[in-house]
């Protein structure tokens, strides 16, 4: 039986994510600089194809977005205050229906924050991003493999479903170097794009079974192409309360909830007859498999739940809820962001949360929420 060579290196997830997205054929960056995507924006310099430095967040989706017009595959990467700026443009992206990625690194806030301390708490801004409640893939590394292949992951979802998709990361993850061995990190392909073929006139927004209309990029030399973000039929022509123009803006809803499962990731450790169940996302993961070790040593029977595609929620999540008498829900945010989107305010009596802000949540108290 073969074995990898061992290839231990001082990294961060910073370069990992930039690595994986140009691999999977994202072939511009566009970026203003913020901390704490620092890095980000200095790898994707020396490694995209082309990139290019915008002069603010505004204007680094404006051109994201005619990048995407026309053919290219653009990533950016940012911090809440970005994110805030890029808000009408991102929805403008979503209606288009243009493939792109978006990192977040999430700092502590409200406002502009701390911008050098790690938090979770962008999670529900993601939520109600795009006006009308629309959803959007959401995905959330919790370790370094995570960062690898969700950034491959999110460049393929992007594609396939013609949408941008969000990569919701930590300081932690992307600023902090450790030893790895990147022997453990799975190859690449690169995602394909097949020009599709056109037979009559192109209708941008006509979708077969599939609820993803073909693509064409702007400029194509057989086919007028056109493109809009306000309410419009098959063919791009604005439309107001028309049947077809309606149902087409319900498509944007259904071609993610209806193929929900091509999306969704997570981690599952289970063992016979646990009735305990600690759920976790994003860096908090850490401190999650560290409290996991140690109750099983103890001999409590006790599973986790690491949630990647954390956007929207996928019915497999309530199915494992559901299964156990209690739940801990780990989160570094003041109110527990994915425990209200799972299950509103209301309190529930089987979930235990164990929030945070400022620093970052230790296993030990995992370990007494759960005992």
């Amino acid at each position: 039986m073969e074995t990898k060579t061992s290839q231990k290196t001082l990294i961060d997830g910073s370069k990992l994510m930039i690595e994986a997205l140009v691999q999977a054929g994202a072939d511009t960056f566009v970026a203003y600089p913020i901390t704490p995507s620092n890095w980000m924006y200095k790898y994707g310099k020396e490694r995209f194809p082309q990139f290019y430095a915008a002069p603010d967040e505004i204007t680094t989706f404006q051109w994201m977005a005619g990048m995407s017009a026309a053919g290219r595959m653009p990533a950016t990467s940012s911090a809440f205050p970005g994110i805030a700026l890029m808000v009408e443009s991102i929805n403008m992206a979503y209606a288009m229906e243009l493939p792109l990625v978006i990192i977040i690194t999430q700092r502590l806030g409200p406002s502009t924050g701390s911008a050098t301390t790690g938090a979770q708490g962008d999670l529900a801004i993601l939520k109600g991003i795009i006006s009308g409640g629309y959803p959007v893939p959401v995905f959330s590394p919790s370790n370094f493999e995570d960062a690898w292949e969700l950034s491959a992951k999110a460049v393929e979802t992007a594609v396939k479903f013609r949408t941008p998709v969000f990569l919701l990361t930590s300081k932690e993850m992307v600023m902090y170097q450790k030893s790895f061995d990147l022997s453990k990190l799975k190859p690449i392909g690169k995602v394909e794009r097949p020009e599709p073929e056109i037979e009559g006139e192109y209708l941008p927004y006509k979708a077969d079974q599939s609820l993803v209309p073909p693509f064409l990029p702007l400029g194509n030399d057989e086919h007028l192409v056109r493109i809009t973000a306000s309410t419009h039929d098959e063919g791009a022509n604005i439309r107001k309360n028309d049947p077809e123009a309606l149902a087409n803006s319900r498509r944007l809803h259904d071609k993610f909830i209806n193929r929900i499962d091509e999306f969704t990731f997570f981690d599952l450790d289970e063992q016979p007859d646990a009735k305990k169940l600690i759920v976790t996302w994003g860096i908090t993961a850490d401190a999650a498999r560290d409290a996991l070790q140690s109750l099983r040593q103890q001999g409590e029977k006790v599973d986790l739940l690491v949630v990647k595609s954390l956007l929207p929620v996928a019915p497999v999540i309530y199915d494992i809820i559901d299964r156990y008498d209690k739940v801990v829900m780990a989160e570094e945010n003041l109110t527990g962001q994915y425990k209200e989107i799972l299950f509103g305010n209301r309190p529930v009596k089987q979930i235990k949360q164990v929030n945070k802000m400022g620093n970052m949540i230790h296993p030990q108290e995992i370990i007494d929420a759960v005992l």
